[in-house]
């Protein structure tokens, strides 16, 4: 490559030696669609397979927003498709001005399918060995920790 030639990684392909961090995002972005076709044969976009997935409890919508790192006007939106889908349902909090977001039944059986779904693993980690597997899990802790201040 000439000098300003630079692959940004849209369109071609990288270097011969990808670094490090591009490695990360293109096994990132394969787990991304891996993920995207596991939620799709349930009927979900990946935003609201997070949705579900965070609810364990009643949530605060702002709270669901920052999950999903996205305005809380979005969030209206999503609530109001997964209450279309029978998954979720708003409730009033002990603060009036609070809406929650709750799984229905139906919503808290299919957070348990797609948890034990994702758990099998996926096409990017079925490429590895239970021992690569467990090396990687500690790797990725040891990057995602936050550090000591």
């Amino acid at each position: 490559m000439g000098h300003g030639d630079e692959d940004t990684g849209c369109g071609g392909g990288w270097a011969p030696q990808p670094t490090l961090s591009q490695r990360l995002f293109a096994v990132a972005e394969l787990a991304r669609a891996d993920f995207a076709v596991t939620v799709a044969r349930h009927g979900l976009t990946p935003v609201q397979a997070r949705a579900v997935l965070m609810l364990d409890e009643p949530v605060p919508m702002s709270s669901v927003a920052s999950h999903l790192a996205c305005d809380a006007s979005n969030v209206t939106g999503l609530a109001d498709r997964l209450e279309a889908l029978g998954v979720a349902e708003r409730v009033p909090s002990s603060d009036r001005r609070v809406k929650l977001l709750r799984l229905t039944d139906r919503g808290s059986a299919l957070r348990g399918e797609l948890g034990r779904e994702l758990a099998q693993g996926s096409a990017v980690t079925d490429r590895l060995t239970a021992a690569e597997r467990t090396q990687l899990a500690a790797l990725l802790d040891t990057m995602l920790a936050t550090p000591d201040a």
